[in-house]
């Protein structure tokens, strides 16, 4: 008997052990996908009777932003097991409630799906992408439950791809609903192909056109995944996969416990930027196998679909894989040394630019992702830092940081293999850790206590002197802009509809000091006139100078003088330094596995 057919097996003789317990099994139809529409029906097996709450996530888990997916819910109906109509009343914005009689209870509905993101549920002619938490009612009482999916794919569509069992034809079995919710089915005409990795099958769902050579990414994901498994000892899937859209615009990916869906452009895989680029994010969320799916946020398990989770941990679970997506892509040799220092130079000039980041903690940045990150407006950069790139610069300073206490001994890989270990392994799944568990954890690696270090870069908003860190492994900071004396008004403009207009005014800066709004139509200064470019008009001056801007604030026309001054701006710059000792070269070297 095959693997596969023995594990069916087994998960039949589960099913047939708990037939007198609570199970649900879900069909999903499309008989008309050019309506965009998913038709579902919802059986629950041997319900015990009494109030049934139903539930639509409100989110979906790796994207902290309330999207209230019931919106998207239409049509809904139930009956019994002798086929009366059952009636419901809202429980919630996101709840159907019955009161049904024992027995097996069937509920039907609707769900719109038209918006092609990794987070959200897509249908038409061509295919359907669909996120559980998107489309699959729940009871709140058996989110336990077992589960099988049963697909009938339109007729002109012959293949499904999802991660889950299969027990049968187009026919899926899950543990519970959070599996069901974290595993994403591609169903249309998609060709496949697959490798082995780390000892496991690896399936990859490619929908859409594309120029990718499939020999190359099989070469390129294996390394990726087998660079990522070495970091932490061991892989946790039997098998896992890829769903890979090539669009014509747009890009971005979303992890689950065994499988991920990458968006990228249909001609990225030829030009050797964007490629990198896509390997990068190949990297980036396959990492979150291990780090956020696996190795978890107290917060963020078990899932409370109804609310946000909020958890002050995101600079390491985005932050630090955002750190190691760059790493691995070097590594794995995709990318020069010079290539990955200049991205790590970007990181930190970011930090330094971004004046939220003087504002907002890292735990304060992760605690407000469902209401800043997720929801950035024209004066979120004075008020914010992104968790992603400033994690990512927390990272690489942390890594050197614990290399250069321990000699070259340990690095972050070891406090990451560890917390996998402690909080993962160790425990079924069953335990995430906290802030005072990784502080613990990095000074155990470390040999040393590093509660300085992480309360500057994870509680505090000080500057971070980055050179004094990168001396760790003989390199040097510079600042390309520092000897520049551009006039600078701290306004972002932009020209749409033959006017010109403020659409940022950075704190502190002239703009800022001045009175100038955003949404201020600009139309001279000094009585020039604007056009559509401010920059060529401020070439005619210099830091210090006193200019009057004409601007249309309402309709009405205002005089505001602004005095100019030089940018703070940064753009840094990471090189090897010439005095650097051998300790430090070899530090580089092991660091970023240059030969």
């Amino acid at each position: 008997m095959s693997l596969l057919r023995l594990r069916a097996t087994l998960i039949g003789s589960l099913f047939a052990l708990s037939s007198f317990a609570t199970s649900v099994n879900y069909t999903i139809s499309f008989p008309q996908p050019q309506t965009h529409y998913a038709e579902v029906e919802m059986q629950i097996v041997d319900w015990k009777g009494g109030p049934l709450d139903l539930r639509m996530p409100v989110w979906a888990p790796g994207s902290y932003m309330v999207r209230d997916f019931s919106r998207f819910v239409e049509s809904v109906s139930a009956i019994d097991a002798k086929g009366n109509n059952l009636k419901y009343t809202r429980s919630a914005k996101n709840g159907w409630k019955f009161n049904a009689p024992s027995g097996n209870v069937t509920i039907k509905y609707s769900v719109y799906a038209y918006e092609l993101t990794v987070r959200t549920s897509f249908i038409d002619t061509d295919h359907a992408f669909l996120n559980g938490t998107s489309i699959f009612l729940y009871a709140e009482v058996g989110k336990a439950w077992p589960i099988t999916v049963k697909v009938n794919p339109h007729t002109s569509w012959s293949r499904t791809s999802v991660a889950l069992e299969s027990v049968g034809v187009n026919t899926y079995a899950a543990a519970d609903y959070d599996l069901l919710a974290d595993s994403p089915l591609e169903i249309g005409n998609h060709p496949v192909f697959g490798f082995t990795a780390s000892g496991v099958q690896h399936e990859v769902a490619m929908f859409g056109e594309g120029n990718y050579d499939t020999l190359r990414l099989q070469k390129d994901m294996k390394r990726i995944v087998e660079e990522c498994t070495s970091i932490f000892g061991s892989h946790p899937c039997k098998k896992y996969l890829f769903i890979i859209h090539n669009l014509s615009s747009g890009g971005g990916g979303l992890e689950h416990l065994n499988s991920t869906t990458l968006q990228t452009g249909r001609f990225s895989y030829s030009n050797e930027s964007s490629y990198t680029g896509f390997l990068s994010l190949v990297a980036h969320e396959y990492f979150h196998l291990w780090n956020v799916k696996r190795l978890r946020p107290a917060e963020l398990g078990p899932f409370d679909y109804n609310n946000e989770n909020h958890s002050n941990l995101l600079w390491f679970s985005e932050g630090f894989t955002a750190y190691y997506d760059d790493l691995i892509v070097r590594r794995c040799g995709f990318t020069s040394p010079e290539n990955y220092l200049s991205t790590l130079a970007g990181n930190f000039s970011y930090v330094t630019n971004t004046p939220g980041s003087k504002v907002q903690s890292l735990e304060e940045s992760s605690y407000d992702a469902w209401i800043k990150f997720y929801r950035p407006h024209e004066n979120s950069a004075n008020n914010s830092v992104s968790y992603y790139t400033k994690g990512a610069a927390a990272g690489a300073i942390m890594d050197l940081s614990i290399r250069q206490a321990t000699a070259g001994r340990k690095s972050l890989d070891d406090v990451m293999k560890q917390l996998y270990q402690k909080y993962y392994l160790d425990n079924n799944g069953k335990k995430g850790f906290t802030s005072g568990d990784f502080i613990a954890m990095l000074n155990q690696i470390s040999g040393k206590s590093q509660d300085a270090l992480y309360n500057q870069l994870i509680t505090g908003t000080d500057s971070i002197s980055f050179g004094n860190y990168l001396s760790v492994a003989g390199l040097q900071i510079a600042d390309l802009n520092s000897k520049s004396s551009a006039a600078w008004v701290g306004i972002g403009s932009s020209f749409k509809e033959n006017k010109l207009t403020i659409s940022t005014v950075e704190r502190n800066g002239p703009g800022w000091k001045s009175g100038l709004n955003v949404n201020d139509e600009i139309i001279a200064v000094n009585k020039l006139r604007a056009g559509d470019d401010l920059s060529k008009l401020l070439l005619n001056y210099k830091a210090g100078n006193s200019v009057t801007f004409t601007i249309a604030r309402g309709g009405v026309l205002r005089e505001i003088p602004v005095t100019l001054a030089t940018s703070p701006a940064v753009k840094f710059s990471i090189t090897p330094a010439t005095d650097a000792s051998q300790s430090s070269k070899d530090t580089y070297n092991n660091w970023l596995r240059v030969k």
